[in-house]
């Protein structure tokens, strides 16, 4: 194996088209800087090409065949028959991680063809390419379809839910199905340092929708339990995002770990409602639409806890309520399935990208 720059095995031009020049039942692809590819009924080139976003959202795409592409489009091609065009694919999506640290500008960050040219990829047989590339095509299908299973599942909770609630006019607030609304503070206003082991810290970013992500745990000192006791997790308390980019996003809590919140989180301790229940409707695009209208603005959006107090929850029967829980419980059976099949082929699909060792 040896190291080569790319600038020695590609050649690399830019499309010429504006992104205004598509048309939605065009015959050929269009590639722009955005994730999904668009239509147009002319092409300017014929290849089996990588197609790199110049800016905005930086994207990776393979293509052969006739397409037409924006002006800050790279298109990369092999020039000589050292290297694999899919080799070369799955090379750039992972050097991506590089080209979104070297980027510069503004609001809307771009590429410089530097950047691409002097970058160093390790070059393999072409027997050698060609099996990395056919691997990770194919656990990168695999996970595909899991992720389009899990996807389904979700689909088809919130179809049920809006099929048995859809038609509820009456609500109530949130606060009239809960024993405590609250939220925590950040550590470094309380004096808290964090440490290696302590009590869990969750914070937006662990609030998912659904569910609570650990996967890369934060813990600070016990004492802030002192402090903010009031904050203090138990299970099956439901956590919303109140702050950022995330409102609205909810999920409960189901660890036995000793948790608090910092002050971007709501806590909402229930009663007398059902939680998968309330969650669900929580996640909502009606949810949602509440949280939208509640906001305000400011160096960044946020949702008081009279927001949340306020929030209207459908006034249906515990029995009809349960009765949904019973039906998400199956479907989240299958859902975790999937989800663990999910998480192995991540762990080989990883494997098989250091095997690469591209940087």
């Amino acid at each position: 194996m040896e190291k080569m720059k790319l600038k020695d095995l590609i050649n690399i031009r830019t499309g010429k088209l504006d992104a205004n020049a598509s048309s939605e039942n065009g015959k050929y692809p269009f590639f722009t800087c955005s994730k999904e590819t668009l239509k147009i009924n002319t092409y300017s080139y014929d290849c089996e090409c990588v197609l790199l976003a110049g800016n905005g959202d930086l994207n990776v795409k393979y293509y052969n065949g006739k397409f037409d592409a924006y002006q800050r489009t790279y298109i990369l091609e092999c020039k000589n028959d050292i290297i694999s065009t899919k080799y070369l694919y799955y090379f750039m999506k992972k050097y991506l991680k590089i080209l979104r640290n070297q980027s510069v500008g503004g609001v809307i960050k771009y590429i410089k063809l530097a950047n691409i040219t002097e970058a160093i990829i390790p070059i393999y047989s072409k027997e050698e390419q060609e099996k990395i590339a056919n691997n990770i095509s194919k656990v990168e299908e695999v996970l595909n379809i899991k992720n389009k299973q899990i996807e389904e599942l979700q689909n088809f909770i919130k179809s049920q839910f809006v099929e048995m609630f859809g038609d509820i006019k009456v609500y109530k607030k949130l606060s009239d199905y809960s024993i405590l609304i609250t939220k925590g503070a950040s550590p470094k206003w309380q004096g808290i340092n964090y440490k290696r082991k302590g009590t869990l810290f969750i914070t937006s970013e662990n609030v998912r929708e659904g569910y609570i992500d650990i996967s890369k745990p934060k813990y600070l000192e016990n004492k802030i339990n002192e402090i903010l006791p009031r904050s203090i997790l138990r299970k099956e308390d439901i956590l919303i995002n109140i702050v950022g980019a995330s409102i609205g996003r909810a999920a409960k809590y189901n660890y036995e770990y000793l948790a608090n919140i910092n002050q971007a989180v709501a806590l909402v301790r229930t009663k007398n409602i059902n939680n998968i229940f309330l969650l669900t409707y929580l996640n909502s695009e009606q949810a949602i639409k509440m949280y939208n209208d509640m906001k305000k603005g400011g160096a960044r959006e946020n949702l008081s806890l009279k927001n949340i107090s306020d929030l209207k929850i459908p006034k249906a029967t515990l029995a009809l309520q349960n009765q949904f829980s019973e039906i998400v419980k199956q479907i989240d059976k299958q859902k975790f399935e999937s989800m663990i099949q999910l998480k192995m082929m991540e762990k080989i699909y990883n494997i098989i990208n250091d095997r690469r060792r591209y940087v």
